[in-house]
């Protein structure tokens, strides 16, 4: 029965999503909350007092520093007012996602201008992100929802990156 049980734990460890697999980059980088509830510090600790407690989860942040202290990680994250503060890196994903910026905007059927609008997500809109290239990202709003979005209009997406 033990070893039933050890068998379960570790196929169910190696299974199980890592959601800080992107913590060991180099800052600055771009991550998303995994939890339905995270806490930002104002310092790399549970005894510095909570900024805000964020409810949104895949909501886009900037990492912006690291910090270890017995083998605790925390990562120093801007969010997109640009509130700084610190959040364990056991909240975070790698999962890409973006935040629409800046009024209503077009998602496209193609990534050029000139491309049939499909929808139109509203600022505060969040979405996964992927494929984006020459200033334009694939986004999903979830729902069906999906089209190409300007990078210009979007939080949680370097001007010039390329995501894949």
């Amino acid at each position: 029965m033990r070893v039933a049980a050890g068998v379960a734990l570790m196929v169910g460890l190696m299974l199980a999503p890592e959601p800080a697999a992107a913590q060991q980059k180099a800052p600055p980088y771009w991550v998303s909350i995994a939890a339905g509830e995270a806490r930002m510090r104002s310092g790399p600790g549970r005894n510095f007092p909570t900024l805000w407690l964020y409810h949104r989860r895949a909501m886009p942040l900037k990492v912006v520093e690291t910090y270890t202290e017995n083998h605790t990680n925390w990562r120093k994250v801007q969010d997109v007012d640009g509130t700084t503060g610190w959040m364990l890196s056991v909240l975070l994903s790698d999962t890409r996602t973006a935040i629409v910026v800046g009024g209503t905007r077009p998602l496209r059927a193609t990534p050029t201008p000139a491309a049939k609008v499909v929808w139109r997500a509203e600022a505060g809109v969040i979405g996964q992100i992927r494929d984006c290239a020459s200033g334009w990202c694939a986004f999903d709003a979830g729902k069906g929802r999906k089209g190409y979005v300007e990078t210009a209009h979007l939080w949680g997406v370097g001007p010039d990156e390329v995501v894949r």
